[in-house]
C-alpha cells in the first residue's frame, strides 16, 4: 500500500500554524520577543556609535561662518567643500577667511607622511621583538621563566602616564627630542599585551615540529624563523594592525617630544590647527574635516581586516 502524505493545512484566513512549512519548503519561525528586543538594542548601539561620525561629517560640510546659526540642523549649514580644501591646502587665504577659517596653512601631506613613518616603524619593531620575547616565554625552558613572565605582565596594570616623565628624561639626555627615533623609541620594542597575545598562540603549536627540526640540526633561531613565524602569520598580522591603529592615534607622547613641523604627526597637527583661531571663533568645520581625513586610514584597515582581528583574538585566548 502506498502512503499518501497530506499537505500542511493552514488556519482559517490562510495563515500557517507556528512551526509548519510555508510554500517553498521554508519553515515559519515562531515570534520571539527576546530576539526582537536584541535587534532593537543592537540597532540603538549602531546609531549611538555612528552618530558622532555623522555629526562630524555634517559639521565638516558646513560653512564655519554660519555654522552656529542652525545648531539643531542635522544637515550641513550652507553646504561647502571649503573645510576640506582648507585642510588639504587647496584654498587661498581669502577663500578660507571668507568661510570663517583662520587662513593659516596646514602642511597636511607632511603630517600624513610623518604619521605613516612613525606608525610603520612602531608596528614593525613591536611585532618583531614581541614575537622574539613571546617565543622565549612560550617555547624555551629556562629557570624562573613563569615568574619573570608574571612580573612582566604586571606592567599592564601600570598607567602609561607614569612612565612618561622617565622616558622623556631619557630621550632628552640622548638628544632625540624632535626626531623620529625619539617618538618611536618607547613603543619600538615589546609591550606586555603584544607578548601575551603572541605567547598564547605559540603555546598551541605542537612541539613535535620543533623537535623534528632540531633532530635535523636546526637551532632555536632557525626553528623560530623557519617554523614558528610562518605558522603565526595570522596573529602577527592581527597584532600589526592593532599596533598600527594605536600608534596612529597616539597623541600625548608625540606632542611631548615632536613639536617641530618636520616630525609633527597628524594627531598633534590637529591640536595646532585648533589653536589657529580666527576672530570669529574656532574653525570647527575645518577641524572636523581634518579629523575625518585623519581617521580614514584606521577605519579602512578595521573594515577590511575586522573579522580577522576578532577571530585571532578569540583563538589566541583559547587553550
Amino acid at each position: 500500500m502506498t502512503a499518501v502524505v497530506q499537505p500542511a493545512t493552514a488556519e482559517p484566513g490562510g495563515e500557517s500554524r507556528p512551526g509548519e512549512n510555508l510554500p517553498g519548503g521554508r519553515a515559519r519561525r515562531p515570534f520571539n520577543p527576546g530576539r526582537l528586543l536584541a535587534w532593537v538594542v543592537l540597532f540603538l548601539f549602531v546609531v549611538l556609535t555612528l552618530a558622532p561620525f555623522l555629526w562630524m561629517l555634517r559639521t565638516a560640510l558646513s560653512n564655519n561662518r554660519v555654522l552656529f546659526t542652525e545648531p539643531g540642523s542635522l544637515l550641513p549649514v550652507d553646504f561647502t567643500w571649503g573645510p576640506f580644501e582648507r585642510v588639504l591646502g587647496t584654498a587661498t587665504t581669502a577663500e578660507a577667511q571668507a568661510e570663517g577659517g583662520s587662513g593659516a596653512s596646514m602642511r597636511f601631506w607632511t603630517y600624513l607622511r610623518n604619521s605613516v613613518i612613525v606608525s610603520t616603524l612602531i608596528t614593525v619593531g613591536q611585532v618583531f621583538f614581541s614575537a622574539l620575547a613571546a617565543y622565549a616565554f612560550a617555547r624555551l625552558r629556562w629557570p624562573g621563566r613563569d615568574k619573570v613572565f608574571f612580573v612582566f605582565l604586571t606592567a599592564l596594570m601600570v598607567p602609561p602616564v607614569f612612565t612618561m616623565l622617565p622616558n622623556f628624561v631619557l630621550i632628552k639626555n640622548l638628544n632625540l627630542i624632535n626626531t623620529y627615533p625619539g617618538i618611536v623609541a618607547p613603543f619600538f620594542f615589546m609591550t606586555p599585551f603584544a607578548v601575551f597575545f603572541l605567547r598564547q598562540f605559540f603555546l598551541g603549536i605542537p612541539r613535535e615540529l620543533e623537535e623534528a627540526a632540531m633532530i635535523d640540526g636546526a637551532g632555536y633561531f632557525r626553528v623560530f624563523f623557519r617554523i614558528i613565524l610562518p605558522m603565526s602569520s595570522a596573529p602577527m598580522i592581527t597584532l600589526g594592525i592593532l599596533t598600527f591603529i594605536n600608534a596612529w592615534n597616539e597623541y600625548f607622547w608625540p606632542q611631548l617630544v615632536g613639536q617641530e613641523e618636520s616630525v609633527r604627526v597628524l594627531t598633534v597637527a590637529l591640536s595646532a590647527f585648533r589653536t589657529a583661531t580666527p576672530q570669529t571663533g574656532p574653525d570647527w568645520a575645518g577641524l572636523m574635516a581634518a579629523s575625518l581625513i585623519a581617521a580614514i586610514p584606521t577605519v579602512l584597515i578595521f573594515l577590511i581586516f575586522g573579522r580577522k582581528i576578532v577571530n585571532s583574538i578569540q583563538f589566541t585566548g583559547m587553550k
